[in-house]
């Protein structure tokens, strides 16, 4: 196809997308929304599903919905696709409803990992589920990959299962389960899925069912990269590879004797052939003229060196040298410590976590494989290299599907709408939201994006997103004109990737730009600008707002595209992450120290100023994150006080499953270094007091938490930061607080006592006229008009 110039210059050595001959059910063409019940399907004209997708979403049929962008796909290879939305896992009967699907099924969790969609950061229930209509809990199972897919082997035992969506990517191998505090077995395993597919799965997804389309078994479907399955230990299909031992961290050094205490200094030297000079070395007293002793003999130690004595030197035989040959990448395998090992060692787990994060990049990748169990139930979890990213035209061919942008129908309220009490929250913020890239080379260890999509950014076409623009503006109901996002992963990694393709494919970094940004990462933002402002430009559109992450450190590198960020597409408040102000937690993170900030900060403050405007930074933090003591949560406070912030939306490090940082807090090494059994050791945040502690210096403009703040600054040896002037961080007094803590938002507010003022049932506060409430309740209103102006108070 004539595709746009290709934004990454990583070497695409794949079949393209739409290369593959279409499936014969292509003359059924394309369906208004995939059906979810057989009265879909027989208004359609089918008979049966070629490929049922079940998910622990509500189906939405969006770009930003996983289940969506993959129906869509295999539908637009001419594949009938069904798809069975958050199923009553109780029985297998609801996951027949769509009947027997010809080829396999297709198992997700949703677009979050169910056990992080269902518990908070103190594993506590939450009562809410964004992928759910009307914002109700509960309507998927825990670990909702493993039972959907345990149902539909029940439903229909001879059908593939094909495991996918983020739940999967992260458990490929043996990883540490924050909820269960223990390690857990792959997957894989536990799933006993044919096959899982981690990361944006669109390119192996369609090999895999073509070739199971034309017939071809699962169980020899196992050259696709982006694939994990079971094979055991003496499969004939196993053969042929270089496997690299990597199941140890290092070897014992020269074990020491035990010393017998029953033995003199003399007898012990002797014993060890040698002997002890102080005891048994003639007196030199007793040496005569010219070296010779009382004996009649030689001094040893005066005797001349013998010159044809010489040390003995070691040479590299080069015909050797010439004969080692390196085993080709594409046929090695590494075999990592067995799950029997990582779950009794936390070393190992750690040493296998960095093996797994150096083994991501698409150009060098090797396969990976783990064993679980032993004996006659020994098998082997094989993880083949990651998937070749998709090229920007291939990009345009996902995004440009005729996707309804619109939850199905069966979700509609009684007035026929999604606004009502059915409203989808997660659809609510993506709705007038465009995304315009995939992936991340920041490598922050607390985040499971680089794990999911990788580190080489794959870009949209500009003339795919303005299509997109004005599909919204022209299609969408209730666009008013406004776009409230243009970014992805990360705001502005549009086009930036390595200068060198052969420096790309050969680089092992987990991160581009730390702990500096890279000399070879391109920083170009003129691209991205462009959009913008292409963007703004067209008929129809008011503003275009940006509300991803910002990478602050990678924007101060062009003030061009601050400026045009700052003075159009900021709606008074920009959020940022700078995370920590501390090099110790910043390093365990990986992320830009505090500076980068400050330089971000003062542009903003510049062009916002130019542009006349009254604009706001909004940080945001991380508490009890591995590598943070409290002295370093002290000192965050303290600038959170300086700068006049009060911090509202605060988040509790949370070990999501195969992240660096979950690593680090599981084994207490860091795997960002070599492991060894003496390598470096995290301070790692364990224990409620502590993590709640943390999360208490975050707040510390919350009464709740001064009593816990005043103890720990007490122990800490800082009581001078206790006292009621502007530069103490807590008062000595202590009001009458209810428990409670109101917030701006109702998500983020602590329940009040009953019986209180705040209690359920009782008569709210007023809001003070001309004063609007923000997410952080210590930034100055807007200057609105509405207000009065605060009169003058009259001299007595």
């Amino acid at each position: 196809m004539n595709a746009p110039v290709d934004v990454s210059f990583f070497a695409r050595a794949a079949k393209p997308l739409t290369s593959y001959r279409p499936y014969w059910a292509k003359r059924f063409g394309t369906a208004p929304f995939l059906p979810m019940s057989r009265a879909e399907m027989e208004q359609l004209g089918w008979d049966s599903c070629d490929i049922v997708l079940v998910t622990g979403d509500a189906y939405v049929d969006h770009p930003s919905f996983g289940m969506a962008v993959i129906g869509r796909v295999l539908e637009a290879q001419g594949f009938r696709v069904g798809i069975i939305a958050q199923p009553d896992w109780q029985s297998a009967e609801p996951f027949k409803a769509l009947g027997k699907p010809n080829l396999f099924w297709g198992v997700t969790a949703g677009n979050m990992d169910s056990m992080i969609n269902r518990y908070t950061a103190d594993r506590k229930i939450r009562s809410d589920d964004a992928y759910t209509p009307g914002d109700v809990g509960g309507k998927r199972p825990d670990r909702a990959a493993i039972v959907y897919s345990q149902r539909c082997r029940e439903a229909f035992k001879d059908v593939p299962i094909v495991l996918g969506g983020i739940e999967g990517s992260l458990r490929r191998i043996a990883h540490y389960d924050y909820w269960s505090d223990k390690v857990r077995r792959s997957i894989v395993v536990d799933a006993k899925c044919d096959l899982l597919l981690y990361g944006n799965a669109e390119r192996a997804l369609v090999e895999v069912a073509h070739r199971l389309a034309a017939r071809e078994p699962v169980e020899q479907i196992t050259d696709v990269r982006g694939t994990a399955f079971v094979r055991r230990p003496d499969d004939e299909s196993g053969k042929g590879w270089f496997e690299i031992d990597s199941t140890s961290v290092d070897e014992p050094g020269r074990v020491e004797a035990h010393v017998n205490p029953y033995m003199t200094t003399s007898e012990q030297a002797a014993s060890q052939g040698s002997n002890c000079s102080k005891d048994d070395a003639p007196d030199s007293g007793a040496a005569g003229a010219g070296g010779e002793s009382a004996s009649g003999q030689k001094d040893p130690k005066s005797a001349e060196p013998n010159p044809a004595i010489q040390p003995m030197l070691f040479v590299a035989n080069p015909a050797l040298k010439a004969k080692l040959k390196v085993p080709p990448r594409d046929r090695s395998v590494i075999r990592l410590p067995s799950y029997e090992q990582v779950k009794s060692d936390p070393v190992l787990y750690a040493h296998a976590n960095r093996v797994l994060h150096l083994e991501t990049n698409p150009g060098n990748a090797r396969a990976l494989v783990q064993a679980h169990g032993e004996g006659t139930t020994a098998r082997d979890v094989w993880i083949n290299p990651p998937p070749i990213p998709l090229t920007t035209a291939e990009m345009d061919y996902v995004f440009d599907l005729p996707y309804a942008r619109s939850p199905h129908p069966s979700y509609a309220d009684e007035n026929g709408g999604h606004d009502g009490a059915t409203k989808i929250p997660a659809w609510e913020m993506i709705r007038f939201s465009i995304n315009i890239m995939r992936g991340c080379f920041g490598g922050c260890t607390f985040c499971s994006i680089t794990e999911h999509e990788g580190r080489i950014i794959q870009s949209r076409s500009e003339d795919s997103i303005i299509q997109e623009i004005e599909d919204i503006r022209d299609k969408v109901k209730g666009f008013t004109g406004t776009i409230s996002d243009l970014g992805g992963p990360t705001a502005n990694m549009y086009r930036l990737g390595c200068k060198s393709p052969e420096i790309e494919a050969a680089c092992r970094k987990p991160s581009c730009v730390y702990p500096g940004i890279c000399q070879n990462l391109g920083t170009n933002h003129d691209p991205l600008i462009k959009i913008y402002r292409r963007g703004r430009a067209l008929k129809g559109i008011k503003k275009i707002l940006i509300g991803s992450g910002l990478r602050y450190d990678l924007a101060v590198k062009s003030p061009e595209y601050v400026k045009e960020l700052v003075q159009h597409h900021v709606g008074g408040y920009l959020k940022i992450a700078p995370e920590h102000t501390e090099q110790g937690p910043l390093t365990k993170m990986m992320k830009p120290g505090i500076g980068s900030y400050d330089k971000f900060k003062q542009l903003f403050e510049k062009f916002s100023e130019e542009a006349g405007k009254k604009q706001f930074l909004i940080p945001y933090f991380i508490a009890a994150h591995p590598g943070t003591s409290d002295e370093d949560m002290m000192n965050l406070a303290v600038w959170l006080k300086k700068n006049g912030f009060r911090a509202d939306q605060v988040q509790t490090f949370y070990p999501s499953p195969m992240a660096t940082a979950t690593a680090m807090y599981h084994s207490n090494k860091n795997p960002l270094r070599k492991i060894t059994r003496d390598s470096e050791t995290v301070d790692i945040v364990r224990g409620e007091k502590r993590r709640r502690l943390h999360k208490a210096f975050l707040r510390y403009h919350d009464p709740n938490n001064w009593p816990l703040l005043r103890e720990a600054l007490k122990a800490m040896g800082r009581a001078d930061l206790i006292g009621n002037g502007k530069h103490h961080l807590i008062p000595t007094f202590q009001p009458l607080t209810d428990g409670g803590y109101q917030s701006a938002r109702r998500t983020n507010s602590t329940p009040s006592k009953p019986g209180s003022a705040r209690a359920p049932g009782a008569t709210p506060a007023k809001p003070q006229k001309g004063r609007l409430l923000t997410q952080h309740t210590g930034l100055p209103p807007r200057v609105t008009g509405a207000a009065k102006p605060p009169s003058a108070r009259k001299p007595r």
